[in-house]
């Protein structure tokens, strides 16, 4: 009598869990992130001259470098973490904020700040606190106001870009290219009490600066169409402001501009749709959204008009990261079955 062999157990190898892999990976939504800024990216550059290309260039490269040596350093392999395209977005974010003619050694050290202070010292990518590219440039504006107010406008060629970049202009050079921006006038204006006009040499700085806002907000109008960001943040932020400034300029329309100004001018569109939707550092819950975009609205207006500062969106937005867990907390959802 023979018996048949034993059937062999077959092993199925089954990765950890989760084992439902996501719609979209980090990659893809940084990709379009990426994608999204280049409209307004190229009218900055327009406006505004060739630097914030070779700002991001730089700020990329040393954003990337801070990676390497910290995840090196960390015993964690760096390749993986460089593919996600989060360190780029953080370094892009950067460049596009500070001026096109800072020296080169500016957006370098902000950008290892942002990596090294904002992120890996938190553990990486989804541990970080705070917005890692306005940590980076909170820094930068503190210890370096005068190189973060070297904003110009009128036509600058790629040579004298260059020259000024990495080899520095004379200081007749430096005071006929820089320039106050309108939101420096119009805080003056309002400290001073007293009506006054935009001067005519800011008329083509509005004018680009409300093109470049236009930009931003077709790029993020496309990541809103693609359910990349979620509409409450930035609909909060754009309400808060907007509410603000109506108020005021009801009050006196003298002294404080109209809620369009302000809605088109300095960071307001990258702000609104690319910083303080970063998904990691921003309110979870629904109403939170809402209250964490209208906080930073309102803050960004206040700083405007009587802060030290022409533009308080780093801070707005560094100053309801705080708050984020708070708001998540008191605004939780009520679980379903459940009386709150």
């Amino acid at each position: 009598m023979t018996t048949d062999p034993p059937t062999p157990i077959r092993r199925f190898t089954l990765p950890p869990g989760p084992n439902v892999i996501p719609e979209r990976q980090v990659r893809d939504v940084m990709l379009a992130v990426i994608l999204a800024l280049i409209p307004g990216a190229l009218v900055q550059a327009w406006w505004f001259g060739p630097g914030v290309l070779v700002q991001c260039v730089l700020a990329v490269l040393f954003a990337l470098i801070g990676e390497s040596v910290a995840l090196t350093l960390r015993g964690r392999p760096a390749l993986p973490t460089l593919k996600d395209l989060s360190a780029t977005v953080t370094a892009i974010l950067l460049a596009i904020s500070i001026p096109g003619l800072a020296p080169w050694w500016v957006i370098s050290l902000g950008s290892l700040l942002a990596i090294l202070m904002g992120k890996q010292v938190y553990g990486g990518l989804g541990c970080n606190p705070f917005n890692p590219a306005m940590v980076g440039y909170a820094v930068l504006l503190i210890s370096f106001p005068r190189e973060m107010t070297l904003w110009h406008s009128g036509p600058i060629g790629v040579g004298e870009t260059l020259q000024a970049i990495f080899g520095g202009l004379d200081s007749h050079r430096l005071d006929a290219l820089a320039m106050a921006t309108p939101l420096d006038a119009t805080r003056a204006q309002v400290v001073a009490g007293h009506p006054a006009a935009l001067p005519e040499s800011l008329s083509s700085a509005r004018t680009g600066a409300a093109m470049m806002n236009i930009g931003y907000l077709a790029g993020g109008l496309w990541l809103l169409r693609r359910n990349l960001i979620d509409a409450r943040i930035p609909g909060g932020l754009l309400a808060g402001l907007a509410g603000c400034a109506f108020l005021f300029y009801v009050s006196d329309s003298t002294i404080y501009p109209n809620p369009l100004f302000h809605l088109f001018s300095g960071a307001t569109m990258v702000a609104a749709f690319f910083i303080a939707t970063d998904p990691v550092s921003a309110a979870t819950t629904p109403r939170g959204r809402w209250i964490y975009g209208a906080g930073i609205g309102v803050l960004i207006y206040v700083i405007r008009t009587w802060g030290g500062y022409p533009d308080g969106v780093a801070f707005a937005v560094l100053l309801m990261n705080l708050a984020a867990p708070t708001l998540d907390h008191f605004t939780r959802p009520r679980v379903y079955g459940h009386p709150r």
